[in-house]
């Protein structure tokens, strides 16, 4: 059985910050690790909308959206801005995985300077709601089975969280579903909604556009529990099988920067963490866990790197 396992008073944003005395001069780079309309990008995009609407830096943002080589791309350019301390990152778990699958890029997240983790992001097995013969993990296996190899499940980058899973999907329950890599998490809710593909397996916000409407409907949560937004479906534990997973929402600067400088940064998201605009995003979206930044937050990235080191080799050994 393989299992992997994520872990788990401030003022408010109308008061003036406790910040120490640096502060930006200039336009600030805030890299996405995937493509547009996905998690990573919605929630990066939210953080950025509340900073300009509050005020809360003197500085302008600019996204950029880096989803090349499954995040690698993004891993590149962060270690290239060392003591840049206007350059921050929006990460997802191929922060970890990235570097593995690309050694070639000298990426060691060590290196990095640790901001904050917002949260924990969850998963979901999506399938098309037209599917009316498929309710249960049990239906979608059956389904899966039926049509071998063209069986696609559509995802954001071969190596990365979606492709992790389905290659679990894939081992544990005999199935042999073709991945496919979209590039970001709109595209693949697109590419399920129209029916381009068969299954996903997305994030709540990624698929905001189209469960809704009932377009498309989820199957089960690779969680511990059952989720309070959807309570109807249950998670994968229920079903036998001891094993879920996160998808963290962490901010990280590059290499390189002074105290002064990490603390600007990290008290800046500590402040919006505990601000009711970001509760209100965090519960909509089925986020969870606490504030981390610091060696904390390095320690917590070190652990998951560990994990997805070891669960990537145990999903070889199942490959037939």
């Amino acid at each position: 059985m393989i299992a992997l396992i994520g872990l788990h008073a401030a003022p408010n944003l109308g008061a003036k910050p406790a910040l120490a005395e640096w502060a930006p001069k200039k336009s600030v780079k805030f890299i996405v690790m995937a493509g547009k309309g996905g998690g990573a990008d919605k929630a990066t995009r939210y953080l950025v909308d509340v900073i300009k609407s509050k005020k809360l830096v003197p500085a302008e943002f600019e996204i950029v959206n880096m989803p090349g080589h499954s995040g690698a791309d993004a891993l590149t350019a962060l270690k290239n801005a060392s003591g840049d301390p206007h350059v921050l990152l929006f990460t997802l778990n191929s922060f970890y995985t990235a570097p593995i699958d690309h050694p070639e890029i000298g990426v060691d997240i060590k290196t990095f300077t640790p901001i904050a983790r917002l949260a924990e992001d969850v998963f979901l097995l999506w399938v098309h709601s037209d599917r009316s013969d498929i309710a249960t993990i049990e239906d979608f296996v059956k389904a899966a089975k039926a049509k071998g190899n063209g069986w696609v499940m559509a995802g954001t980058g071969t190596g990365a969280e979606d492709s992790l899973l389905t290659d679990f999907l894939n081992g544990q329950y005999g199935l042999n579903m073709t991945y496919q890599d979209k590039g970001g998490g709109g595209e693949v809710a697109r590419e399920l909604a129209e029916k381009r593909a068969d299954s996903t397996v997305n994030n709540p916000s990624e698929q905001d556009e189209y469960y809704p409407k009932g377009i498309t409907k989820p199957i089960l949560a690779f969680t511990p529990q059952r989720l309070s937004a959807y309570p109807m479906q249950p998670a994968l534990r229920e079903t036998g099988m001891d094993f879920s997973y996160f998808m963290q929402r962490s901010v990280v600067a590059a290499g390189g920067l002074s105290g002064e400088q990490a603390h600007y940064w990290s008290a800046l998201f500590q402040r919006i963490y505990d601000s009711e605009d970001w509760k209100s995003y965090a519960k909509a979206n089925s986020l969870s866990g606490e504030f981390l930044t610091g060696d904390k937050l390095m320690a917590y990235w070190l652990a998951e790197r560990e994990k997805h080191v070891r669960w990537k080799a145990a999903l070889q050994l199942l490959k037939p």
